[in-house]
């Protein structure tokens, strides 16, 4: 518990506060958003629970493909957050899950383990891989928009914290970037040296190209519409509630 309250007052000293010219800037999501976010809502419309997220107590659905599970507490969660540059998330692991390589671009990150041994790891510029395995209460910050990755270790399901330099990070999946986008099989297998066959099945698996044309949409192959954007503020979030359920 203590090492939990030490990481939430981390958050709150270490990422900069945005709004200085006001209070804060509530989110506004009933206005567009725009390039640098939400709007400020109307401070004679804010209340508490504007600033109020419950939730985190219980696990994330982890029924998908990988077996992990991630409930973000974002901007769009939670206005109150709306430019101030953090948030936070909870991440469930099952036995044997992996969190699949993907990058947050611009944002750095850092977990605290709540259960379980977990190995994490992230890919340096220079390719060099840092990464080891961690237990309850150990904790791992991954620097601005590297490639990282976790795989459950343990016997038993496993559960941690993560807070964001950002009040909605992006993120871009490695596998949704190859397989679940409109580039060419050729041109994947020419630059993974996967066999295409294999490409094929894996843009199957991730409702990419051949699957769009097998399951008669109007898209040619290697020509689809991609389903979910490769980069969004809540993709990872929207990708394991309905793409990873499905695999044939």
């Amino acid at each position: 518990m203590i090492a939990l309250i030490s990481f939430i007052l981390f958050l709150f000293c270490s990422f900069s506060f945005q709004a200085s010219a006001l209070d804060f800037c509530v989110a506004d999501k009933a206005l567009p958003v725009g390039p640098n976010g939400f709007s400020c809502k109307d401070p004679k419309k804010v209340t508490v629970d504007d600033f109020v997220f419950s939730g985190l107590d219980t696990p994330a659905n982890t029924t998908n493909l990988f077996k992990f599970g991630f409930k973000p507490v974002f901007d769009t969660q939670l206005p109150g957050l709306n430019s101030l540059g953090f948030s936070i998330a909870r991440v469930d692991v099952e036995k044997g899950s992996v969190v699949p390589i993907h990058s947050h671009p611009g944002v750095s990150e850092i977990t605290l383990l709540l259960e379980g041994q977990v190995s994490f790891g992230f890919i340096s510029s220079d390719n060099t891989v840092y990464q080891k395995s961690f237990v309850k209460g150990e904790v791992f910050v991954v620097p601005p928009g590297l490639l990282h990755f976790a795989i459950n270790e343990g016997n038993s399901s496993g559960s941690a914290v993560q807070g964001f330099s950002s009040s909605s990070p992006p993120v871009q999946v490695l596998d949704l970037a190859l397989f679940q986008s409109n580039l060419a099989s050729s041109v994947i297998a020419s630059s993974t040296l996967l066999n295409i066959d294999e490409v094929k099945r894996l843009k199957g698996v991730f409702k990419g190209t051949e699957y769009m044309a097998k399951h008669g949409h109007d898209a040619p192959d290697d020509a689809d519409v991609v389903l979910i954007p490769t980069v969004s503020n809540n993709c990872l979030d929207m990708f394991l509630k309905d793409q990873l359920a499905y695999h044939s």
